[in-house]
C-alpha cells in the first residue's frame, strides 16, 4: 500500500469503529488530565521561581489542607493518589487494545477483545514507554523545574543542557522504536526483539516512513490542539478559581473550578479520540504492510 492508501485505510477504520475510538477516548482523557495537573504545579512553581520567592515540592497541598476541613482534604488526597495511578495504568491499556483492534478491522476479522489485548501487552508496553521516558515532554517539563529550584551555581545550566541532549536522543529513539508496540502486541515479540525490528523497518523503509510522517504532519493538528488545550485549561481553571474565591467559600470555589475543568478535558478528550485512534491505527496499518515485505538484507 502506498503512503496515501495508509493513510485512508486507517481513517476509514478510525471512523468505522466505535469501540476503537472508546479505548482511545479513554487515553486522551487520562492523559490530558495528568498533563492539565502537571501544569497547574509548573505554574506555580515558575510563579514563585520567578518572582524570587521558594515553592516546596508540597506547598499546592499544604494550602488546601489549610484551607478545607482535613477530613474533606484526606479524602481528597486519596482519590489524587488513586487518579495518578490510574492515569499512569489506563493509556498504556488503551494502546495495546488501540493496535489489537486496528490490526483486527484491518484484516477483516471482528473486532472485539480490547481489554484482554491491553491487560496482556501492558507490562511490554509500559517497559518500551520507561526506555523513552526522556523523549516525554513531560519529564523534561518536571526535571528542568526540579533542577531550576534545587540545584544552585553554573552546574544548574550545564544540568539542563546535558537534559535537553538527552531528550533530543531519546526523541530520535523513539522514532527508530516506533513500531516496538506494534510488534509486542502483533507478533509477541519481546521487549528488545520489537525494538530491534522497529529499527531495521525504519531504517529499510526511512523514505516510505518519511512521506508518511509528513502526510500525518498536514492532516493531524492533535499537537497543536493538545498544547493548546493543555496550556489553557489549567489557566481557566485557576482564574476561575481565582475569581469565584472571591466572593465564594475555598471549598466551594475550589470545586466549581475542578468541575469546571473536568468538564473541558472530557470535552477536548472527545474530538482528542479520533486523532488518537488515527495515529496508532496508520502505524499499525503501516507495520503490518511492511511486514509483508522481504527484508532487504535478505538475498536468496
Amino acid at each position: 500500500m502506498t503512503p496515501r492508501e495508509i493513510i485512508a485505510e486507517a481513517w476509514s477504520i478510525t471512523t468505522s469503529q466505535p469501540r476503537l475510538r472508546r479505548w482511545a477516548f479513554t487515553a486522551s482523557f487520562f492523559e490530558t488530565l495528568f498533563d492539565v495537573k502537571l501544569l497547574i504545579y509548573q505554574f506555580y512553581f515558575a510563579w514563585k521561581y520567578f518572582h524570587g520567592g521558594e515553592a516546596g515540592f508540597f506547598d499546592i497541598e499544604i494550602m488546601i489542607y489549610n484551607a478545607i476541613p482535613h477530613g474533606v482534604f484526606f479524602g481528597l488526597l486519596l482519590g489524587l493518589i488513586i487518579l495518578i495511578v490510574v492515569e499512569l495504568f489506563i493509556p498504556h491499556v488503551c494502546m495495546g487494545a488501540m493496535i489489537g483492534l486496528s490490526a483486527k478491522a484491518h484484516r477483516g476479522d471482528e473486532v472485539k477483545g480490547g481489554l484482554v489485548l491491553g491487560l496482556y501487552n501492558f507490562f511490554p508496553i509500559f517497559a518500551i514507554h520507561e526506555f523513552l521516558i526522556l523523549a516525554s515532554f513531560n519529564t523534561v517539563t518536571t526535571t528542568t523545574s526540579l533542577i531550576l529550584r534545587y540545584i544552585d551555581g553554573p552546574i544548574k545550566w550545564y544540568s539542563i543542557g546535558v537534559l535537553l541532549i538527552l531528550f533530543l536522543f531519546s526523541t530520535i529513539l523513539r522514532f527508530l522504536f516506533s513500531f516496538a508496540n506494534q510488534g509486542v502486541v502483533l507478533e509477541k515479540l519481546s521487549i528488545f526483539t520489537a525494538m530491534g525490528k522497529s529499527l531495521k523497518l525504519i531504517v529499510s523503509h526511512l523514505s516510505h516512513i518519511m512521506f508518511l510522517l509528513l502526510l500525518l504532519f498536514v492532516i493531524s493538528i492533535r499537537i497543536v490542539l493538545n498544547i493548546a488545550t493543555v496550556v489553557l485549561v489549567p489557566a481557566i481553571v485557576l482564574g476561575i478559581g481565582y475569581l469565584l474565591a472571591q466572593v465564594l467559600s475555598p471549598v466551594l470555589s475550589t470545586a466549581i473550578a475542578a468541575t469546571i475543568g473536568v468538564a473541558l478535558i472530557f470535552g477536548a478528550s472527545y474530538f482528542f479520540a479520533y486523532l488518537h485512534a488515527f495515529k496508532h491505527a496508520v502505524w499499525t496499518v503501516t507495520y503490518l504492510e511492511l511486514i509483508k515485505q522481504k527484508d532487504l538484507d535478505v538475498i536468496l
